[in-house]
């Protein structure tokens, strides 16, 4: 008996899709679970993505290797994405965010100051898009609470148009 030496048609190769997303790991855990037989280690990961246009979140994951823990956190963000207010580069008005212990005050910046925030606070701002602004973190130095923290902040920021509609006036009413 002959064998046919035909070959199997490949599969096209799977195309990889582009990332709309920058991801940036703010914080790496190492967490135990003590069980009967000893100790279990496994990672909780902190991930900030943003598209630096106005849309982040922030998700977390626990596994147990770290790329997983990574991978579960992005998936978790994806979920969780806000599209915060802004005024040209910066942020409308001063605001102070709580979560927790966590205080984290964000106030706008002229053109040319840059980003004045430590670790956490300046991983969702630039993912966010923002350049000029000045923060400070109060309380808690959790990354997680300090993050939710930026979050609670930016998130209740509101536009001169979104307050006008809110309360029956033009812009130039309210601005004057």
């Amino acid at each position: 008996m002959q064998k046919d030496n035909k070959r199997k048609p490949r599969r096209p190769r799977r195309k990889r899709e582009p990332k709309l997303y920058e991801e940036r790991v703010v914080n790496i855990n190492r967490v135990t679970k003590v069980v009967k037989g000893g100790r279990r280690f496994r990672f909780s990961a902190l991930v900030v993505i943003g598209d630096k246009k106005g849309k982040v979140g922030f998700g977390t994951g626990k596994a147990q290797e770290v790329p997983d823990a990574i991978k579960k956190a992005i998936e978790d963000a994806k979920r969780n994405l806000v599209v915060i207010p802004m005024y040209g580069k910066t942020i409308p008005h001063e605001v102070t965010g709580k979560f927790g212990a966590g205080v984290v005050f964000l106030k706008p910046a002229v053109g040319g100051t840059g980003v004045i925030a430590g670790g956490p606070v300046r991983a969702v701002v630039e993912l966010a898009g923002i350049e000029d602004i000045l923060s400070k973190s109060l309380g808690s130095q959790t990354p997680i609470n300090i993050v939710r923290a930026t979050f609670e902040g930016l998130t209740s920021l509101r536009t001169a148009d979104q307050v006008a509609k809110t309360r029956g006036l033009t812009v130039e009413e309210i601005l004057h």
